[in-house]
């Protein structure tokens, strides 16, 4: 029988879905929440609230908010530009998150609830420098300073492997040189204790449990008094982790289906007593209005058939994955109302859930539970906790030899961008364009990397996902590249692994940007960046729900890597092997790229970091590319 994941139904219709009332309490507005005008976004109905204020009155009744959170991504700073906004409101930042919390936790106790604070996962990886330079153990003493319970681990959490995660629960230093590879773990004579906060993994199994005291790497669920009441936290990671992590460092786990995973779980939670369930979930929406965060609006995703399928015991979906603010009700199997939250990404925002637990059941009351989603603002004059400012302050002194560490320069240029042309708008990514500067650098700096030459046999063809490149390489003020810009470039530390592809494999994956689980009606085309290869493709061909060949006329390979000597493009031979490099992650079959599992010979290299680094050490300065690998048409 299919998983409920998989059977995702496509229309809306029938489902019910409801927007949950965020209505204060009639509680004065705590400072450095949303501005009233994106507060005001929270009128959409009254029900759940009405419901709480009434019910909450009885005697009987156990109040619990739980201040939740998910996608920080080692943000110990306020993001930059448009990733540091929630509609027109500045948000962002640990400091001022961990006040947030702190001022929401008093709210909740003068208001007699009980109040937790949980995650849904990717608190760490793909961080920015401050963290990720640190193995992200300075977002983990940051959690731990504002008192996070819970968690699930999420995608992000696996990138550096199971071992590196259990380090980060477990606590403990590495030996990775000291900084001399841009990364440092316990600088300066620091400790790392690890998380005071429990990982839960529920469906991350090992492949073989021989050796190991339980089947799963981390607890799958952890059970919480709130003033005599048990309350269990089952965690969870997408199952298609596998899919956007590199397989190395998973190879010895299997990630299971969500719903079939917790539902199992349920009843040995209630044989403990635990009848108040809340699902921790590394899986989501998109809302079609992601500026109305207090709705939920029109969402659609995985996420959706997930939070409707779980059992009806299970009372609450706090999750994740999407980056997105939504509010939503759904309705379970019985067609009872159930909460599904998310609080967008970075740190600038906390939902806060308001459940009330019946002390004769001992189950949440879940037609007088309602959330809201409160953003994390940064205005100037907003209350700062000193704990966590003084954490910060620190590593970033300790940081600023790898950051500032001078990589080279550019001629003729400050930056070099990662949209496909000069007239695509700042922002947009690359989601069916053509190349990009930034791509054909980084594509042929790992087509140039010395430590993935096999056998005296270097790559002639690079490949590179457009999801590994997070922002613009630009000069710092006094025209430098350092390794902190090369960094926010590339902040996945993926290796580079070189492999044997036919030319009728290289066309193969070309058409999987397309096709399968990459066309444009499921996750968007993926157009990979390319060097020692030119080629066109045909848009509309693309568009095609079946499967099919879009590439217009020969696929060249381009034995110089530039396309204006046309003398060395040659026809890709079907029959012929070349040599081809890609990040780790993309040779381990990352972004639905399945042809990549079936390269031969495969040699794992340094990191991507590195490669890009190493290149513009050697091409110092370096001159932007013309972006005319990869053309298309109509």
């Amino acid at each position: 029988m299919p998983s409920p994941r998989r059977t995702l139904v496509a229309a809306m219709t029938g489902l019910s879905l409801a927007v949950s009332l965020s209505v204060s309490l009639a509680l004065s507005p705590s400072p450095g929440s949303a501005a009233p005008q994106d507060r005001a976004a929270r009128t959409s109905g009254t029900s759940g609230a009405k419901a709480y204020q009434r019910t909450a009155r009885k005697k009987g009744v156990v109040r619990l908010d739980l201040l939740a959170l998910n996608d920080f991504h080692g943000n110990l700073e306020p993001p930059s530009g448009s990733s540091g906004n929630i509609n027109s409101t500045q948000a962002g930042g640990a400091a001022f998150l961990a006040s947030l919390l702190n001022r929401e936790r008093k709210r909740s106790r003068a208001n007699g609830a009980t109040p937790l604070t949980v995650a849904a996962g990717d608190l760490i990886g793909a961080s920015p420098l401050l963290s990720a330079a640190f193995h992200d153990e300075p977002t983990i003493k940051a959690m731990n300073a504002m008192h996070l319970d819970v968690t699930s681990v999420g995608n992000h959490e696996f990138d550096e492997g199971v071992g590196e995660l259990l380090r980060m629960q477990r606590g403990g230093c590495l030996a990775d040189g000291a900084g001399r590879n841009g990364q440092d773990s316990c600088p300066g004579g620091q400790k790392f204790e690890g998380a005071k906060f429990k990982y839960l993994g529920a469906n991350v199994f090992w492949k073989n449990k021989a050796g190991h005291k339980r089947a799963t790497p981390f607890k799958p669920y952890q059970i919480l008094k709130v003033k005599g009441e048990k309350v269990g936290f089952i965690g969870m990671t997408l199952e298609g982790t596998p899919t956007i992590v590199s397989a190395s460092g998973i190879a010895d786990v299997d990630f299971r289906d969500e719903v079939e995973t917790a539902n199992a779980l349920v009843p040995k939670l209630r044989k403990k007593g635990v009848k108040s369930i809340v699902v921790l979930l590394h899986e989501g929406v998109t809302p079609k209005d992601a500026s109305a965060y207090n709705s939920c609006s029109g969402v659609s995703g995985a996420g959706l058939a997930i939070a409707q399928n779980l059992s009806p015991q299970i009372d609450a979906v706090v999750s994740g994955h999407t980056h997105q603010p939504y509010n939503c009700v759904v309705k379970d199997p019985k067609g009872r109302p159930r909460l599904f939250t998310s609080a967008s990404s970075f740190g600038r925002m906390v939902t806060k859930l308001h459940l009330l637990i019946d002390r004769r059941t001992h189950d949440i009351i879940r037609p007088a539970a309602f959330a809201e989603n409160i953003v994390n603002a940064n205005a100037e004059g907003q209350k700062q906790s000193k704990k966590i400012g003084t954490l910060i302050s620190t590593f970033n002194t300790l940081v600023q030899p790898i950051a500032n560490a001078l990589v080279g320069h550019l001629d003729g240029a400050t930056s070099v961008t990662r949209r496909p042309d000069n007239n695509t708008p700042q922002g947009t990514f690359l989601d069916g364009g053509d190349d990009s500067a930034l791509g054909n650098l980084i594509a042929d700096a790992q087509k140039a990397d010395p430590s993935v030459v096999r056998n005296g046999q270097a790559p002639v063809i690079a490949l590179m996902n457009p999801g590994g490149i997070r922002a613009d390489l630009t000069e710092n003020a006094s025209g430098d590249l350092t390794y902190g810009a090369a960094f926010t470039v590339q902040p996945f530390n993926n290796t580079v692994v070189s492999m044997d592809l036919t030319g009728a494999q290289i066309k193969a994956l070309l058409n999987e940007q397309w096709n399968g689980n990459n066309d444009a009606a499921k996750s968007g085309n993926k157009i990979l960046q390319v060097s020692g290869l030119t080629y066109t493709w045909d848009r509309t061909l693309a568009k095609d729900p079946a499967d099919v060949n879009a590439l217009v006329g020969d696929v060249l390979f381009d034995a110089d890597g530039n396309p204006a000597t046309a003398g060395d493009n040659t026809p890709l031979v079907d029959a012929q092997v070349y040599r081809v490099v890609a990040n780790g992650f993309l040779s381990d079959g990352g972004d639905n790229f399945a042809t990549f599992k079936a390269g031969a010979n495969k040699l794992v290299g340094g990191l991507d970091i590195d490669s890009l680094v190493t290149y513009l050490k050697a091409h110092d300065p370096y001159t932007v590319t013309p972006t005319n690998r990869i053309k298309s048409v109509n």
